[in-house]
């Protein structure tokens, strides 16, 4: 269920990096000593970065990773082994924010930009670095006007998942993607030590349940996350844990959640970042709709049964493997959609308790060990 990028490429180490610059990429003989990345908001988006630093660093052993990124998703990189330096971008902060990276780029010179988000605030943080060469998305890509603020871009291409979009810039630059690597998961001991404290608890595998999303859209309702708790427990001996931030729409499903379920779930709402990295590392399975959690339970290899309706899942969905997971209410029955950035709301009704639990016993099939 790996995939093509599974394993099979990493071979002896130095054979990949004595020929891996010997490349007819455009941007082969680029410096990759000091890069900088400009994606600074999505936590998934976030995910999908770490990959194509690993590409770059099998390539570039000598390496040095500056991230411009906004606090939260910054919780989750911090501490990364292939992201020496951070610099935060606060949103909320008007002009000022702007100007405290002007003065912190100003302090860091970089040989290449990645800039890896299409949006304008991003084109503005990528003029405040003297790099040669600021890398962009194509001008058919390139929302915002973004291409004016890049030196070079990659080439047209057809709309692909964001994973193998990103995965354009490594190309670019000449380090091939496999093997795809994201290196999350606790870091330190007494990161590890945490998890072990965290499911100490329990006499039964957890299942995490990301109740929510950064959009209501994209949204399961409660009163149904409630009676798939109850199945976890009673049919398929796993613990459910709910996770996620303290929104009030995340709020507002717990408490759906928790009056419904007659087995009440553990809550681990508001956990942070980094130890729901840790939950999800420890978890037997993972129930999801489209968010950044989704894409983290993927890199950390957990398997997800994904919800997905409203965004196009070719696009979005889980990266390469449990695609037999997924539910999509996105395509109509035997539609071959394109890949696209249109949205289709009020999709995800359509996703019964049922298909939920179709999924959960597919997994406890094929998955199980």
């Amino acid at each position: 269920h790996h995939g093509p990028h599974g394993c099979g490429t990493q071979g002896r180490r130095g054979e990949v990096r004595m020929t891996a610059r010997v490349s007819s990429a455009q941007g082969a003989a680029v410096s990759l000593d000091r890069v900088l990345v400009v994606m600074m908001s999505a936590v998934g988006d976030a995910v999908h970065v770490l990959p194509v630093l690993h590409a770059l660093k099998r390539v570039a052993p000598q390496m040095h990773v500056t991230w411009v990124l906004q606090p939260g998703p910054a919780t989750l990189v911090r501490g990364h082994p292939l992201v020496q330096d951070i610099v935060l971008f606060d949103r909320s902060a008007g002009l000022r924010g702007f100007l405290d990276i002007r003065r912190e780029l100003a302090a860091r010179p970089a040989t290449v930009v990645l800039n890896l988000q299409v949006y304008f605030k991003a084109g503005v943080n990528t003029t405040f670095t003297q790099a040669p060469v600021k890398l962009g998305f194509d001008v058919t890509r390139a929302r915002d006007m973004n291409w004016l603020f890049t030196t070079h871009r990659i080439a047209p291409h057809a709309m692909q998942h964001v994973q193998d979009q990103y995965f354009e810039f490594s190309d670019w630059l000449g380090a091939p993607s496999a093997p795809v690597a994201w290196g999350l998961g606790p870091w330190n001991d007494e990161e590890r030590e945490w998890q072990r404290a965290f499911v100490a608890p329990y006499d039964r595998p957890i299942a995490p349940i990301v109740v929510a999303t950064s959009k209501a859209e994209k949204d399961w309702p409660a009163e149904r996350w409630a009676v798939v708790c109850d199945a976890l427990w009673n049919d398929f001996g796993l613990q459910p844990v709910l996770v996620g931030g303290r929104s009030p729409r995340e709020l507002a499903a717990e408490q759906v959640i928790m009056e419904r379920a007659r087995h009440k779930p553990v809550s681990a709402l508001g956990s942070g970042l980094r130890k729901l990295a840790g939950i999800l590392d420890a978890a037997a399975l993972v129930l999801s709709p489209d968010t950044g959690p989704l894409h983290l339970a993927v890199a950390l290899d957990r398997p997800v049964v994904s919800l997905i309706g409203y965004s196009n899942p070719k696009r979005v969905g889980p990266y390469r493997k449990f695609g037999d997971l997924m539910i999509d209410a996105y395509g109509d029955p035997g539609e071959d959609y394109p890949i696209s950035m249109e949205n289709r709301p009020g999709r995800m009704p359509r996703i019964g308790v049922d298909d939920v639990l179709d999924r959960v016993q597919r997994w406890r099939d094929r998955y199980r060990a």
